[in-house]
């Protein structure tokens, strides 16, 4: 039988022996490793910045356009045409907005000498009536000018309208000037200065620096750094000709990607320039295309009030500035979402890791008072719900499907080649059935009465009509999916559709044209 352990056994210490082996072969074969091992971990280091600390950047975006032009204007004066020259400066064409936004009039209707009184209403199909039966006392029509007084009156000739109390004449409904009054505006030029600030890096810049050539001009390759931009260039770089947006406006994006790295032996923090048409240019007549508002200006004439109503046409310029981006991807065999906080541009989403955030509790809002009637299995413990739901088995992929495609529903992207890779997203990271085949996809994104009971929700007089019905419930279709697998507003806002998806909520509620703006930038 041994003996017991004594107290000096505790405080014992063993090591193991070493053999030292005096080799050509395996001491190289060791440092082979050694180099592989600390090559790699440096270049996962230096090439992905995971030595850095990312923040957004704060901005500060202030605009200065320049530029005189001629309008000529016919007007009546006695019954006697005659064309009148006016000269349009700064304080003429710019109008103040909120944000990082500046607005440029391009074109214009007058309806000088407005006063307050009765006087019969500008012929529509709304307003033209053969009686006073066909007129209202007191009706307000929000599409009329004024308000009914109930009698039926000549308007000209032997048409008859219903007479209203309003600034008289009624402005009538006329298409703005072929070609645009103020066409020579795509010769203007606008000054962006723009501050930047990365709080947690004490660090700010800005694009404008000493010894800048104040006389220079934004060229994509020939001047990229430079900060004054002329109006028809800008609209050259999306392939949009500036003389056709003028006729009835638009709205133009002005990005700026700030790329900087802050590191001391690598620094470099410059703006990069881009462009992106934001209106719908393909939006049908009847859905008020392009971009346009009214203003009036007043004065007295023989101690009466009166007024001239301009109805503007011009381009919104919304200036988007944004630095390191967050975005959200979910991928429905994954029980966690993947937050992207890097430069994406060049590099498809589908590829990129992230970093794991959990999913957070689902809070449908709206959705969960709807009478869904989800008749499905009790859920399988461990298995998402929506995996159960994948009724269809894995089907082969399409050859026309992308590489980075998982579930063989996805298409290409419509962007350009600098932003294409932003909608280059699977639902799923690895092969398998699509999660547009599920049944809650169908009932939570695809149901055409829930979707249309969520709009008329948010808004009751919202008028569903059939040309615009469709763009209304294929927007509603997109912020149910991501409250759906983002649970999270803060996240749904920054979150992107997988390809798949948004093509199956397209073909569901298509555009007349078939052309979609694609993804947006929220910043």
């Amino acid at each position: 039988m041994p003996d017991c352990c004594s107290c000096s056994d505790v405080f014992q210490y063993e090591t193991n022996k070493v053999t030292r082996i005096q080799s050509m072969n395996y001491g190289t074969l060791k440092w082979f490793f050694h180099v592989i091992v600390f090559s790699y971990v440096s270049f996962a280091l230096v090439s992905d910045k995971l030595y850095q600390r990312k923040e957004s950047v704060i901005s500060s975006v202030h605009t200065k356009v320049k530029g005189i032009a001629e309008v000529k204007e016919e007007i009546v004066e006695n019954g006697v045409k005659r064309l009148v020259h006016h000269v349009f400066d700064t304080a003429d064409y710019t109008f103040p907005l909120q944000g990082n936004s500046f607005f440029v009039m391009t074109n214009f209707l007058k309806t000088e000498g407005q006063e307050q009184r009765l006087c019969p209403e500008y012929p529509t199909r709304r307003t033209l009536c053969s009686s006073d039966r066909g007129c209202k006392k007191g009706w307000m029509d929000p599409q009329s000018k004024g308000i009914q007084t109930g009698r039926c009156v000549v308007f000209k000739g032997n048409q008859k309208t219903c007479e209203v109390s309003a600034w008289c004449p009624i402005e009538a409904m006329e298409e703005a000037p072929r070609p645009a009054l103020l066409n020579s505006a795509e010769n203007f030029t606008v000054l962006i200065k723009n501050n930047i600030d990365f709080p947690g890096h004490n660090y700010t810049t800005r694009n404008i620096l000493p010894g800048l050539n104040i006389t220079c001009t934004f060229h994509k390759t020939r001047n990229p750094q430079c900060p004054i931009f002329r109006l028809g260039d800008i609209f050259r770089e999306t392939g949009d000709n500036f003389s056709d947006v003028a006729i009835q406006g638009g709205i133009m994006g002005i990005e700026i990607y700030w790329d900087c790295n802050l590191d001391r032996w690598f620094h470099h923090c410059r703006p990069k320039y881009s462009f992106r048409r934001l209106d719908d240019k393909t939006t049908n007549v009847s859905l008020y295309p392009g971009y346009n508002f009214r203003y009036a200006k007043y004065y007295k004439e023989n101690n009466v009030e009166k007024r001239t109503l301009i109805k503007v046409f011009g381009i919104r310029f919304d200036i988007l500035v944004f630095g390191t981006t967050l975005k959200y991807v979910s991928f429905v065999d994954e029980s966690h979402i993947r937050m992207v906080n890097q430069q994406l541009l060049g590099r498809r989403l589908q590829d990129v890791k992230g970093q794991e955030v959990p999913r957070p509790p689902v809070d449908f809002t709206d959705l969960s008072k709807l009478p869904l009637a989800l008749h499905d299995p009790p859920p399988t413990p461990g298995q998402p719900e929506e995996m159960q739901l994948l009724r269809e088995e894995v089907t082969p992929r399409p050859r026309d499907s992308p590489v980075w495609c998982q579930c063989g529903s996805c298409l290409p992207s419509q962007l350009p080649e600098s932003h294409r890779c932003l909608e280059e997203l699977c639902c799923r990271k690895k092969p398998g059935a699509c999660i547009t085949t599920s049944e809650l996809f169908r009932k939570l994104v695809l149901s055409r009465h829930i979707l249309q009971f969520l709009l008329l929700y948010q808004d009751p007089l919202l008028a569903l009509d059939m040309d615009s019905t469709n763009s209304q419930l294929r927007h509603c279709a997109y912020r149910c999916y991501t409250t759906w697998r983002f649970g999270s507003q803060d996240m749904a806002d920054f979150a992107i559709l997988p390809s798949c998806c948004r093509w199956r909520i397209r073909r569901e509620f298509p555009k007349s044209q078939g052309q979609y703006s694609g993804f947006k930038s929220p910043y």
